[in-house]
């Protein structure tokens, strides 16, 4: 894993920093807590049961090919541009720096074997030996390398577009679904991804994060503001009213909430004030197969009988015209 990322990981059962097991393909803290790192790529950082195993890999297959396709191009471009804004206004905002006092570090040993940039941590985490006083490691300088955060990032599609635009920045795929994760992991050679339930504590380092992306997921906001810089954005995409409206009654889809945008605002508003908020749109032709894989890409996968969807799209004319309509909110953390 690259240490620019490893360094911002911290371990989800006790939070001390991860390192590289040398004896093992695996991330391991002090404490021994171990976490595999998957063939596919993606490391495993989830505790306990989850209520939930997220996308099926159908679902994350149809997907895949209709991001692919480029029909959501005008989500990646729209998240590209803000989080290009977003870091500008952080290094903009940056403190001048000041030197760091270096973490006192002490002569007791750990049975953990860690290699990488917070092998350090491996000491500076336990007791001082004089003092007896527990001694934190340093909080990772957010704006020497930037990091993109994905929460709920799917194949990783958007976070590649984001890196894409953001050279000097490293990404983080977070998603609860293994079929999603095993693409995310190959998504962009600066990016890394963890299996993790992002309704529970994020297994990052405090204000560790510089952009943290929401792409129709759902949102944390305590744990949102725990991991961002005090200066970082968070972008949340969303639906908006009329997105893939044509689709909605003639094939009895799930309708967007009318007032999922003040919803949204209001369960993030204790933790964060908007910045901006923006809808981007685009009109899609579509072939009846492509409609398919839209509708089998998201929540309607659930609740929707494939057979009585093909009788109703056998009725559509093709090609089917299609809106894509959604909204990209900035947030700061308060």
């Amino acid at each position: 894993m690259d240490p620019r990322i490893l360094d911002r990981l911290r371990c989800p059962v006790c939070g001390d920093p991860l390192g590289q097991a040398t004896d093992t393909r695996a991330l391991r803290c002090p404490r021994r807590h171990s976490f595999d790192i998957a063939r596919q790529g993606y490391v495993n950082l989830l505790t306990g049961r989850t209520p939930h195993v997220g996308d099926t890999s159908e679902m994350v297959a149809a997907r895949a090919d209709f991001q692919a396709a480029g029909h959501y191009d005008v989500i990646s471009a729209a998240l590209a541009a803000a989080a290009t804004e977003a870091l500008a206004r952080l290094r903009a905002s940056a403190a001048t720096p000041t030197a760091a006092t270096p973490p006192t570090l002490c002569s007791a040993s750990t049975d953990a074997t860690i290699s990488g940039p917070n092998h350090r941590a491996e000491v500076s985490r336990a007791k001082d030996t004089t003092t007896g006083v527990r001694v934190e490691p340093p909080e990772p300088d957010v704006g020497a390398y930037p990091l993109v955060v994905d929460a709920g990032a799917g194949t990783g599609h958007y976070l590649d577009a984001v890196l894409a635009a953001l050279p000097d920045a490293v990404g983080l795929a977070l998603d609860v679904s293994k079929p999603a994760l095993r693409r995310a992991a190959r998504a962009h050679p600066r990016a890394a991804a963890a299996l993790a339930d992002t309704w529970q504590r994020l297994p990052l380092a405090d204000a560790s994060t510089a952009v943290l992306l929401n792409v129709f997921a759902p949102r944390n906001g305590p744990e949102f503001h725990r991991v961002l810089d005090p200066a970082g954005t968070l972008l949340v995409v969303t639906p908006d009213r009329d997105h893939l409206s044509e689709l909605v009654g003639a094939l009895g889809l799930l309708r967007v909430d009318p007032d999922k945008a003040d919803r949204v605002t209001g369960s993030l508003g204790g933790h964060f004030t908007t910045v901006s908020s923006a809808v981007h749109r685009a009109e899609l032709t579509l072939t009846r197969p492509e409609v398919t894989t839209v509708v089998g890409m998201g929540p309607n996968a659930w609740h929707t009988d494939p057979e009585a969807l093909a009788a109703r799209l056998a009725a559509q004319p093709e090609p089917v015209r299609v809106t894509v309509a959604v909204r990209v909110d900035a947030y700061r953390p308060r």
